[in-house]
This record gives C-alpha cells, sequence and structure tokens, in this order.
C-alpha cells in the first residue's frame, strides 16, 4: 500500500509539473518530465501538443521511419497533405503494410450526424451530409492509391467518431475529439511502443479493422 500511495503521489506531482512547464512554454523540461511520467505511470506518454496540427511536422518523420502503419480517422483530410506524402511515393523499401479506418460514408449507424451536430455548435458550415461528403472524397483518394500499392488496405468503420490513431511499430499519436471542436484543433498525445496506452490504442483499432468492411 505504500508503494502505492507514492506511485499515485509521484505521478500527480510529475503531473503538475509537466502542466506548469506547459503554461510557461518551456520545452526540454516539459519533455523531460513527460518521459519521468511515462516512467512512473506506465503509460508510455513521449510527447503532447496542445492541438493535433501542431504535431504534423514530427509526425511526418516518424512515419517516414515506419515499418508499418495503421490510422483510424474520422475524416482522413490528413492523410491527402504533406505529413503522410512519404507513404503514398514509391521507394520506402521499409515500409511494409499501411491499413486504413475511415467512417462508412453510408453511415448506417447515423454516428457521422452525431459529430456534425457536435460540430455546427460552433461551425455553422457543417450542414447535413457535408461530413459524409468530405469522407467520400478521402475514400476515394486512398481507394485510388490502394490500388496500384498492395500494401495498401481500406476498411470502412460504422461506429462512434470519438478519436484519431496514427500508429506505427514505434508511437501511436492519439487524438481524443473534442465536442464541438474540429479535430486539428483538439489536444494530441503520443505514446511510445511498450506502454499500455499504446497497446490500447492499437487495441481499438484492431477490433474495428475486424469489423469493419472493405471499402
Amino acid at each position: 500500500m505504500k508503494e502505492l500511495i507514492i506511485g499515485v503521489i509521484s505521478s500527480l506531482v510529475a503531473t503538475v509539473l509537466t502542466v506548469t512547464a506547459g503554461w510557461f512554454g518551456w520545452s526540454w523540461p516539459r519533455r523531460f518530465l513527460l518521459r519521468l511520467l511515462a516512467r512512473m505511470s506506465g503509460t508510455g506518454i513521449e510527447r503532447s501538443y496542445p492541438q493535433q496540427k501542431i504535431a504534423n511536422a514530427d509526425l511526418e518523420g516518424d512515419l517516414r521511419k515506419a515499418r508499418w502503419v495503421r490510422v483510424l480517422a474520422g475524416r482522413g483530410n490528413e492523410l491527402t497533405r504533406d505529413s503522410f506524402q512519404a507513404l503514398w511515393q514509391p521507394g520506402h523499401a521499409r515500409l511494409e503494410s499501411v491499413q486504413i479506418l475511415l467512417p462508412d460514408p453510408a453511415d448506417p449507424g447515423g454516428w457521422l450526424g452525431v459529430r456534425e451536430n457536435e460540430m455546427r455548435q460552433t461551425d455553422h458550415g457543417f450542414e447535413a451530409g457535408l461530413l459524409a461528403k468530405q469522407v467520400s472524397a478521402n475514400v476515394d483518394y486512398v481507394s485510388a492509391i490502394a490500388a496500384g500499392n498492395t500494401a495498401v488496405s481500406l476498411r470502412l468503420f460504422d461506429a462512434p467518431n470519438d478519436c484519431r490513431i496514427i500508429a506505427t511499430d514505434q508511437v501511436v499519436y492519439f487524438t481524443p475529439y473534442m465536442a464541438a471542436v474540429h479535430g486539428r484543433n483538439s489536444p494530441c498525445l503520443v505514446f511510445r511502443n511498450g506502454g499500455v496506452m499504446y497497446e490500447h490504442a492499437l487495441q481499438i483499432f484492431t477490433r474495428l479493422w475486424q469489423r469493419a468492411a472493405p471499402s
């Protein structure tokens, strides 16, 4: 019990110090404290970003080093941007496979409509059916890539549109979607392989992949 209490207190202290470092804009101390927290808590947290879009430069670097990639996205716009171009270009000899999960634009469960209603609270451009159109365009984009690259596969899922996961054999970028906030403006956490959150994110992806329909 004593060890448990010490562990909890240590984790809380590290969390407070990490948040404080973030407030003051400190970079190196923040990374150090995050790694300390990861070691004490077992979560494996490596980095954090106040907004997902800030992580894109680091994401591109991690994708270039990846042996495999798993993507669960609520819309998939990032798949068409610079951060992913390294995966779509020939010559990535190290890359073995890219598995992508996007929502089913037909939306049999109505989850895209739920997300649209959330977003409409702050972005009035989200009229009914807009999100499905955007997802459909990204499905077409990935399908065209997969047609010429056997390492790339796409499936469509029907489940709540709650988070984005981009996983490699080394790290996972996890973005919990906040209600009425665009995914690009939601916080993003990066977890290292070997931590419980890395394994949990892969479990979420795998379960959805197994039940998803090929595009």
